[in-house]
């Protein structure tokens, strides 16, 4: 990442501006930017309103920003240390978790994680080994096998329980997951443990 000699005399740079436009969270340890008018300053990942460029002073610590008079914004709290990567994913991670039966996108992750959807997949996928599509897949076959097994539930019903309101999708995703459709998986596990039970008997 280039760009550094706005820095230090508080001249915005293009790459500054695209960072701050993109609200792009890579560059968070590297700038802050101060927009006069409102006196604040921010991190660039800030999902505030984009300011009028002429209005912007850039920084390289907050120290510099406290120092020229501008206040912390209180929406990105750029006095705040950024999370490390894995504290950073294992927080969005919970938060697909707990949301597996909601619409989940790359979007709406990043929105709520303050990050840019190219740095969260870039960073998901080094953290988990996996994309954030691919693990909200993951989560939501998991929870699916369990309805399947311990409910007598329509596979409409479960596809709908489980965040996947489009069946014939969810089928073609659950038989390409566990080799299996939802039916014949309920039925080899329904057979099994009869014949656990039988033998346990």
């Amino acid at each position: 990442m280039s760009g550094q000699k706005g820095f230090d005399n508080g001249m915005i740079t293009d790459e500054n501006w695209r960072a701050i436009i993109e609200n792009d969270a890579a560059y968070n340890d590297l700038f802050f930017y101060a927009v006069k008018t409102t006196g604040i300053f921010c991190k660039p990942s800030c999902k505030s309103r984009v300011p009028k460029k002429e209005n912007v002073r850039i920084f390289q610590s907050t120290e510099e920003a406290f120092a020229a008079n501008f206040r912390p914004c209180k929406r990105c709290k750029p006095t705040e240390q950024n999370l490390p990567d894995q504290e950073w994913i294992s927080k969005i991670t919970n938060h697909i978790n707990e949301n597996y039966h909601s619409k989940l996108t790359l979007e709406t992750l990043a929105i709520i994680s303050h990050g840019s959807p190219y740095h969260l997949q870039r960073t998901f996928k080094k953290v988990t080994g996996m994309t954030p599509v691919e693990y909200i897949q993951e989560v939501r076959i998991i929870k699916a096998k369990e309805l399947l097994v311990k409910s007598d539930r329509a596979v409409t019903d479960i596809s709908r329980m489980v965040g996947i309101p489009n069946t014939p999708y969810f089928i073609t995703l659950f038989k390409k997951k566990t080799g299996d459709t939802p039916v014949q998986y309920r039925q080899s596990k329904c057979i099994t443990e009869e014949w656990e039970s039988e033998i346990s008997d």
